[in-house]
């Protein structure tokens, strides 16, 4: 499932609006799916720390 650039940026899309106080217009999902991948390794994101992940997210808050 969590195997290739696409899925990790689904998975990466539908955390982000999973609260519904945000969309992915509002994000750099490119730039998030990067930064994920450098800290893990793998294209699996469930490895990262949900703060860790919200940190790098907002890092890439739109303004």
């Amino acid at each position: 499932m969590f195997e290739t650039l696409e899925s990790a940026t689904a998975y990466v899309i539908a955390a982000l609006e999973a609260k519904g106080t945000a969309t992915r217009e509002d994000f750099d999902v490119p730039a998030i799916v990067a930064a994920s991948h450098n800290i893990v390794g793998s294209w699996d994101f469930r490895a990262i720390e949900n703060e860790t992940f919200w940190r790098i997210a907002a890092s890439y808050l739109k303004a």
